[in-house]
């Protein structure tokens, strides 16, 4: 069909694109400005309207769960660092409430480019098809098309239809995912986009990827048959062709970040060297003990050496070209090299592999007992092939090993695969299998940590006809509301583990309060800073998905000008905060402190909650739970790995002496251990809520919905389960 595109306003489009797989039919339609200003964009607008497209009973798997992509009005703007993300928003089959997954590329800014503020998918095609919004030609289609089960043949086959069609390479980029998304519940979708610099083959440019790998987002893309969402178009052109109010302000403010990075990156983490990476050596310190080591039982290994970014910068990262995920991004930290496969249907085929980030690096490396950069980066390069997830990939392998190590599963349970730390090539097996299941233990994988742990245990019953051992298992399954942990020890800061445990509304990631290493820094020395933090940053955090911003030359570019800035948090970087301002107010006419801008994300920070309390009813604090293993160890061997350390802390929490601690019975201090941080996080989720303004069972009270203006925005039966449930608790 065709449509009208209309300049960009303000960094807006001012157009949602609704597509109906069930009719097939395309409507664009105006975006309601009293919507838009509450919900800015990004993860608040997309929460917004999957909260209107759904009903409490609705499942992942059903028609009607919509599937949404949404920049945000900063977005697209290669005047600013950092300015390629776009949000993913659907019902995760993995969890069964809100998932949310931010991605890189160029996908968010084309798509407003093309005329839209968001993109939301309903209906299931019976058929498989590809979307293409066409900006050039300004139409709209679904066509029918038939898609190869591996994304890189996917992409390769997209790539030559376009450019055959006479498209430059540069207007294209497209959204996938793979065969490996269909057969489990964390599929992932990448994001294609083209880098002219960089040289592979002796060619210049070629499609590089980024991914919205958490929830399983890409599970409910292949649910609905799409094989690919295109979008052709170009960077708008003109004296202020983003319709800012003020262009000038706006350039000024990326003109200053832009320093920021260039003076400050290469004198502290590198990022255009090492990527991500670089956050290796920091959680591996001795004195931190944050990098998950064999299923984050250990914090640190020596052997972190040969997979840090500092490895790969000298190793195998290939430095020519931009490296930046978006134009205008000097911060540069998108890394990636060559690695010849070892496994699959394509050993010996050398590959462009991006990445890996400090998530698949840790996952796939420390967190299975493998110390072999090259292996993370054929296994990264698998996973995205296949369209999986890699967290939760290598998380969920992480727990099969530990059961293998505990005893609650042997080969004959698992049709020859050993499972074993290190054991590179059962690995690469497991991760193949996964894409074309055949055994009962790679099908149940597939669906979850959760149904993994049920079948652990009834398989150990079953053949052993001992107690069952749900209870054992769930101290060492890594997963908070079913979605398996992002890549961070937390034993050493309380910050992060009630981050992953009420702060993180998707379940245990860090994307919105990534605390653990400012905690470890000293940043938060009182227990009310720590609740303070769950509130303050998570608004900067997931504020910035909000308007389509990256969080990397914030978070890990720290302003020299930050020290100067008298009674705040130094952590939080206020003199960056202070252009990011700058940034917004240019270009969308307003006049707010950093404070008061990214204050307004509370909005759907609760948006989101009352999503979750409308599955979870009266039991929603009781989802705010980490496991064991995430608080302290399990067991007396674990203890005396780090005996010194945790004999400090009883030492402290008895009041006695170190001598009288050191005479204790190992068992007796483990679990006094365990106690105090079992109650020290209740203590902490619990002034999280009230700080939130949410009652005891962690649910959002009708005042506080009220104050923020988010009552009126919420469905009718929504209001009334809420009456309901606050009536019933306290």
């Amino acid at each position: 069909m065709k449509y009208t595109r209309s300049p960009l306003s303000r960094g807006y489009a001012n157009q949602i694109l609704k597509i109906d797989l069930n009719n097939r039919t395309i409507a664009p339609t105006s975006l309601d400005p009293q919507i838009r200003d509450y919900f800015i964009g990004g993860r608040g607008l997309a929460l917004y309207l999957l909260h209107k497209g759904i009903s409490p009973g609705t499942n992942s798997s059903d028609p009607e769960n919509p599937l949404i992509f949404s920049p945000g009005p900063l977005g697209g703007i290669p005047q600013f660092p950092g300015t390629s993300k776009c949000m993913a928003v659907s019902l995760s089959p993995l969890t069964g409430i809100a998932g949310v997954s931010n991605f890189g590329g160029h996908f968010g800014a084309y798509l407003k480019y093309a005329g839209f503020d968001a993109l939301e998918i309903t209906g299931k095609s019976p058929t498989e098809i590809m979307i293409v919004i066409d900006s050039f030609r300004e139409e709209i289609s679904i066509m029918e098309f038939s898609v190869p089960d591996q994304v890189f043949d996917l992409e390769r086959a997209i790539a030559e239809r376009f450019v055959q069609a006479g498209y430059e390479k540069k207007n294209l980029v497209f959204l996938t995912t793979g065969a490996g998304a269909g057969k489990t519940n964390y599929g992932c979708i990448n994001s294609h986009y083209f880098d002219a610099t960089k040289i592979q083959d002796e060619t210049k440019g070629f499609f590089r990827t980024k991914q919205a790998g958490r929830t399983g987002l890409g599970t409910v893309m292949h649910a609905k048959k799409i094989g690919a969402i295109v979008v052709l178009a170009e960077h708008p052109r003109g004296k202020n062709p983003f319709g800012a109010a003020d262009w000038d302000r706006v350039k000024k403010a990326g003109e200053k970040l832009g320093k920021v990075v260039k003076e400050v990156d290469p004198q502290s983490l590198r990022m255009h060297r090492k990527g991500s990476a670089g956050l290796i050596a920091f959680m591996n310190k001795q004195e931190y003990q944050s990098l998950p080591v064999r299923n984050y039982q250990l914090g640190s290994d020596p052997h972190a050496d040969t997979i840090t970014g500092k490895f790969y910068a000298e190793h195998l990262f290939d430095h020519r070209g931009m490296d930046g995920c978006f134009p205008g991004c000097n911060l540069r930290c998108t890394k990636g090299g060559g690695v010849t496969l070892t496994s699959g249907e394509h050993k010996g085929r050398k590959v462009w592999v991006d990445g890996p980030e400090y998530e698949t690096a840790a996952g796939f490396g420390s967190n299975l007992g493998i110390w072999n950069a090259e292996f993370i980066m054929e296994a990264n390069w698998h996973c995205d092939n296949y369209g999986i997830d890699t967290i939760t990939t290598a998380v969920i392998i992480a727990f099969l090993m530990e059961c293998f190590q505990r005893g609650y599963l042997t080969k004959e349970d698992t049709d020859g695969l050993e499972l074993i730390w290190g054991n590179e090539q059962a690995v690469l097996s497991f991760i193949h299998q996964l894409a074309r299941p055949e055994t009962v233990m790679i099908k149940v994988a597939g669906k979850g940590m959760l149904p993994l742990i049920d079948w652990v245990a009834d398989q150990y019953v079953k053949k052993n006809g001992k107690i069952d051992p749900r209870e054992e298992l769930m101290k060492f399954a890594m997963q908070t509301k079913g979605l398996p942990f992002s890549l961070y020890r937390t034993h050493r800061s309380l910050s992060m583990q009630a981050s992953y445990a009420a702060a993180s509304d998707i379940g245990a990631h860090h994307a919105a309060a990534w605390l653990i290493k400012v905690d470890l820094l000293g940043a938060f020395p009182t227990f009310q800073d720590k609740a303070r933090a769950l509130i303050t940053y998570p608004r900067v955090r997931l504020g910035n998905d909000n308007m389509g911003l990256c969080k990397l030359p914030w978070v890990d570019v720290f302003n020299p000008e930050s020290e100067k800035i008298k009674d705040t948090d130094k952590y939080i970087n206020p003199a960056s905060q202070e252009i990011y301002a700058d940034f917004y107010n240019g270009m969308l006419g307003t006049d707010m402190t950093w404070e008061s801008i990214f204050a307004q994300t509370d909005r759907d920070i609760n948006l989101q909650r009352v999503m979750n309390a409308m599955v979870y009813g009266g039991n929603t604090g009781r989802y705010d739970r980490i496991p064991d293993r995430a608080l302290a160890p399990i067991d007396d061997a674990l203890y005396e790995a780090e005996r010194d350390y945790h004999d400090g802390e009883i030492s402290r929490i008895m009041d006695k002496s170190l001598a009288a601690i050191r005479s204790m019975a190992t068992a007796e201090k483990r679990i006094i251990l365990m106690n105090y941080r079992r109650e020290q996080l209740a203590k902490l989720v619990q002034e999280y809520y009230r700080e939130r303004g949410w009652n005891v069972s962690g649910i959002p009270t009708v005042a506080t919905l009220q104050d923020l203006g988010l009552w009126p925005f919420l469905k009718e039966e929504t209001r009334t389960k809420l009456a309901e449930l606050l009536a019933v608790r306290p």
